[in-house]
């Protein structure tokens, strides 16, 4: 007479071949630490680029006004302070623009040098995990296979 196959017997074998691998997790999760440290690191870099040229500029303005401010002798000099104010601010302020424009330009060009090297990485590991699954799970299926024969 022949025997009934244990299916629950079978069930435990089978899951028991197929073992919880945690490092794909712990990888990624390092992988992804790395990238939001870089990301960090290249927004305090402009952070403090950005303030150091507030800073200049108010500095500059401020001595600018200095010379406003002073007393003229004649009346007809104080229009021409303030025109020469007017001026240089005007020039400060395209100078400053445009420096704050470079910061931005790089930490656009980081970024996505950045986003790239991460996107690549990520594929790496995606790709390592996906072979090591499939790798594992085909040698516990041989396995239960040749188990239950």
């Amino acid at each position: 007479m022949t025997t009934a196959q244990d299916f629950s017997k079978m069930m435990q074998d089978m899951l028991g071949a197929f073992p919880v691998d945690t490092s794909a997790a712990q990888d990624a999760f390092k992988t992804q630490a790395a990238l939001a440290e870089k990301m960090s690191k290249v927004a305090l870099e402009a952070a403090e680029k950005s303030t150091e040229i507030s800073a200049k500029w108010t500095k500059d303005t401020l001595a600018k006004l200095g010379d406003v401010t002073s007393v003229k002798e004649e009346p007809t000099e104080y229009s021409k302070a303030m025109t020469d104010f007017a001026s240089t601010t005007a020039e400060m302020a395209a100078e400053n623009m445009a420096a704050f424009a470079e910061v931005a330009k790089k930490v656009q060009m980081e970024t996505v040098e950045l986003m790239l090297a991460a996107g690549k990485d990520f594929s790496e590991d995606a790709t390592a995990a996906v072979k090591k699954a499939t790798d594992e799970a085909t040698a516990a299926a041989k396995k239960a296979t040749a188990a239950a024969k």
